[in-house]
Parts: C-alpha cells; sequence; structure tokens
C-alpha cells in the first residue's frame, strides 16, 4: 500500500492509497484458496473446483468483496501511521473498478477529511471563576406555603343561598345534556359536573354562560365546538347544552396548616416546610451549578484561539439554524433579532456555532488527556431515565439505544461534558460569592454587550406541555404546580366533550 498526501489546507486534508496489481492478485489469489474447498459447480467433486476457473466465474465479485474489505481497513491504516485524528468521517472516493483491477489493474482510491486542531489545552489550575450562592430564607418557603395553600383552596357552598350568582372564580356544579340539532350526541351529557368559570377547561363560551347562574336554575348554552375539535364528527359544529344549576360554590380563604401539608402526605406543617426547605435549596444550587458552568466556559473560550474544522462549524449552524427558522415562522424570534436582516442574524448565529465547537473541542482534549470517561453504569442510568418519561414503552425505549450507536452518543455527550466540568472545578480557583435569590436567577447576558452575542442560545424548540398528574407527595407538589390528591376540593377537570382540546391545542 502506497500512501501520498495530495493536499493539505488548513485542518483539510486529502491522501491517495494505491495497491499495485501484483498486491491485489496475491490477495484475490490467497482468497481464492480459502473459499476453494466450499465451492461446489456442477461438473467437479466438492471442492475440486480449479482456482483458474474460480477466478473466471467469480474474481470479478470476489475482488470486489475484498476491495469493500480492503477501503475502510486501509483508510485506519493511514490515519493511525500518521497519527490523525479525523474531525469529520473521512470521504472516499474510488478512482479504480473492480473489474480493471480483478483483469490486472491497480486499485486508487482518495481519502477526503478534516483532522482535529493541535492545540494545548488551558490547564484548569489557572482558571480563576466566581461561584454565586444564594442562602435559603424563610421568606422563600412561606412564599411558596401561600402559594401551595392559594392553589388548593377548599371550596364551599357561596354565600347567598338560592340567590347566589356565579362570579369568576367560582365553581358550579351542574347537569348537562348537548344536543346538535335536537339530538344528544354521545358522550355529551354529565352529572355533577364541577366547572370553574374562568379555568378555560371548557370549549370557548361555556363557562362564560355560567356567570350569573344561581342553584336550582336551568340554562340553555349555545356554543360552537372549535375546528381542530379531538373528536373530528364535533369539530366545527354548533351545539346546545341544556344545563341545570345544582350549587355555586366559592374559594375559601387560603389557610396554612396541617390539613394542607396532610393534602400532600405529610404529617405536619413543619415537615412540609422542610421538603420545601430541601426542594429551594436544591433549585438554587442547580442554579449557582449553571451559572459557574457558564463562568468556566466563558474562560475557556476566551483562553482558546484555533483554527475549527469547517464542517463541524457548519454542521452545528445548520442544526442552531433549523430552531431560529421554525422561530421566525412560527413568529417567536426574541424582540432583539425579529428586526435584523437574514445575512446579520446568520453572521451572529455562526459565531455562537463556531464557540459552541471550540468549546465542544477543549472540553473533549481536557477529558481525554486526563482520562475522563463516561462509564457503562452512568449510560445505563441515563437510558433508564430516557425510558421512565415513556410508562409502558420503557422496553422499546431500551432497546432503541441498544440498536441505534448515534443515540447512545448524544446521551453520553452532555454526561461527558458535565464530568468534564467537574474536572475543572475540582483543579479551578472557585471563590463563593453571596447574592440575593434575584441576582442569582436573572439573567445576565446583557451585561457586556460583547459577551452577549456569544452567550446567546438559538430558541428552544416548543414542547407540548407534559398532563399533569394529581400531586401525590410534597415534593412534587412544592413547586406549587400540581395539584394536590383527591382530598383537596379544586374543581376536576371533566372529560366531556365540552372540554378543549388537550395538551396538541394548548401548547
Amino acid at each position: 500500500m502506497n500512501v501520498i498526501e495530495k493536499a493539505s489546507e488548513g485542518l483539510s486534508r486529502t491522501f491517495e492509497v494505491v495497491f499495485a496489481a501484483d498486491d491485489l492478485q496475491a490477495r484475490l489469489d490467497a482468497k481464492i484458496e480459502e473459499i476453494r474447498p466450499e465451492v461446489r459447480l456442477k461438473g467437479f467433486r466438492p471442492g475440486k473446483v480449479p482456482s483458474s476457473h474460480i477466478r473466471r466465474m467469480f474474481g470479478e465479485s470476489i475482488m470486489g468483496d475484498l476491495l469493500n474489505e480492503l477501503v475502510p481497513q486501509s483508510t485506519q491504516q493511514a490515519l493511525d501511521e500518521r497519527s490523525i485524528r479525523p474531525a469529520s468521517q473521512p470521504e472516499i472516493d474510488v478512482k479504480s473498478d473492480a473489474k480493471a483491477v480483478a483483469d490486472g489493474g491497480d486499485f486508487a482510491f482518495e481519502i477526503s477529511l478534516e483532522i482535529m486542531p493541535e492545540f494545548e489545552p488551558a490547564d484548569p489550575a489557572g482558571i480563576k471563576v466566581e461561584r454565586p450562592v444564594a442562602p435559603v430564607g424563610d421568606e422563600q418557603v412561606e412564599e411558596n406555603l401561600n402559594k401551595l395553600a392559594e392553589q388548593n383552596r377548599a371550596f364551599a357552598a357561596k354565600k347567598g343561598g338560592k340567590k347566589a350568582k356565579a362570579e369568576n372564580g367560582d365553581v358550579v356544579v351542574i347537569d348537562f345534556v348537548g344536543k346538535i340539532d335536537g339530538e344528544a350526541f354521545e358522550g355529551g351529557s354529565a352529572e355533577d359536573a364541577r366547572v370553574a368559570i374562568g379555568d378555560g377547561a371548557f370549549i370557548p363560551g361555556f363557562e362564560e354562560q355560567l356567570v350569573g347562574a344561581k342553584p336550582e336554575e336551568e340554562r340553555e348554552l349555545t356554543v360552537t365546538f372549535p375546528e381542530d375539535y379531538q373528536a373530528a364528527h364535533l369539530a366545527g359544529k354548533d351545539a346546545i347544552f341544556e344545563v341545570t344549576v345544582k350549587a355555586v360554590e366559592e374559594a375559601q380563604d387560603p389557610v396554612v396548616d396541617d390539613e394542607l401539608a396532610k393534602r400532600f402526605g405529610m404529617e405536619s406543617l413543619d415537615a412540609l416546610k422542610d421538603v420545601l426547605t430541601k426542594n429551594v435549596e436544591s433549585e438554587q444550587a442547580q442554579q449557582s451549578r449553571m451559572k459557574v458552568k457558564r463562568a468556566v466556559l466563558d474562560e475557556l473560550d476566551k483562553l482558546h484561539s484555533f483554527d475549527l474544522p469547517p464542517k463541524m462549524v457548519d454542521a452545528e449552524f445548520e442544526n442552531i439554524w433549523r430552531e431560529v427558522s421554525q422561530a421566525i415562522e412560527q413568529g417567536q424570534l426574541d424582540d432583539e433579532d425579529k428586526d435584523k436582516p437574514e445575512d446579520e442574524l446568520k453572521g451572529e448565529y455562526r459565531e455562537i456555532a463556531e464557540r459552541r465547537v471550540r468549546l465542544g473541542l477543549v472540553l473533549a482534549e481536557i477529558g481525554r488527556s486526563n482520562n475522563v470517561d463516561v462509564t457503562q453504569e452512568e449510560l445505563s442510568r441515563a437510558i433508564n431515565q430516557e425510558a421512565m418519561k415513556y410508562p409502558g414503552q420503557e422496553q422499546q425505549v431500551v432497546e432503541f439505544y441498544q440498536k441505534n450507536p448515534g443515540a447512545i452518543a448524544q446521551l453520553r455527550a452532555p454526561i461527558y461534558e458535565e464530568k468534564v466540568v467537574d474536572y475543572i472545578l475540582e483543579l479551578a480557583d472557585v471563590t463563593e460569592v453571596e447574592v440575593t435569590r434575584e441576582a442569582l436567577f436573572a439573567d445576565d447576558d446583557a451585561e457586556e454587550a460583547p459577551k452577549k452575542a456569544a452567550k446567546k442560545k438559538a430558541p428552544a424548540k416548543k414542547k407540548a406541555p407534559a398532563k399533569k398528574a394529581p400531586a401525590k407527595n410534597a415534593e412534587k407538589a412544592a413547586d406549587g404546580e400540581e395539584k394536590p390528591a383527591a382530598k383537596a376540593k379544586a374543581p376536576a377537570k371533566k372529560k366531556a366533550p365540552a372540554k378543549k382540546k388537550a395538551a396538541k391545542s394548548e401548547d
């Protein structure tokens, strides 16, 4: 095998690999002898087919198989001998065909690739960063407690008895029958349905027409199902709901006490406070970690300047620009970007792509030179965590990752990055600085204009909202977003056709 470097420009390399005809013929002869005992042809005893006959009948095919094996093997050998670390998958351009080679010609192909840049990564011990930390104050815990109490207030019969009129924020308990063209439709009826006026759980116009309703009153509500309603046979149709009001309830004053704690499975208010305190501590620790990581990346970006593999930058830019384009189409681009020309936006986001590639290479080199790696146990744990997001399909998710090395690589990358950052933080000069909670969670991208573009991130893809299950414990409820278990008297959202379309139409 003869390898010639034909081109070298920046990080791009092109090599020509040539196998002489006599070498290839020797390989072909050896392969024929290897398979000859297994060849079965009419007119010959098993294993006694002459080599010349096999060559004449199957030489081109056998040579094709040989070359298919030879190209990747010799490509890797050529790179290894020159200690080349590819930054991209090598492109192969075959200059010869199997028939010409089988007939006695040389075999030649070219390898084109980008190589990893050579640079000396900064010593983590020389990096100085600040880690912002915020103490957990009683007022934060009290604020979360009050939110829980507010969101989980009990409801009771409204003052005024039969004269009480429903208002926004009240709950109306009703029986209803829905009809289209005078005929009741399947799923359009319910008894003791609890409708929270202003909650938006039912189709447009339904809740609004219950304002002013009184106990024992009968009403007819005229509504139109949304065009994108989940039940296609109802979408866009007018309907009349015959409603009987059974009760009007109003929210009671929020109360922070042991009973509130018990709704979340806690023994006492003190136990609930402990959980909330731990949640706040965990939340602030994560934010502190994010801020110090950003500081580390900013320092690494300042300390390194080297040529970047163009294809890596192009691939990263395409990923970013795809999301930016979606944001433009959906009218969700940041205010600071929406009036900029496309060329200017592309220039800014290409700088971001370059920063990401540069930092990725720096982190990879620091990790490689210091034997940082992701263990199989860590990967398995990540796969299991991912599988848990799909109840009932856990095994399929696990099998997907087992069969897709690319998916495993995507799962491995963030784990590796965090481990390298941890390694850097262990050696770096990190000074803890106490700040307020507001400062900890403040977006400081605008602190310095020159840094702003580098820190800017592409708009995140919008995700469909997850359905919220009833909170089973304080850990889930402590963020103030989950509803308590069945003990709470907050209105339940009935799954009647009068409801809005599910999550797909809400995001």
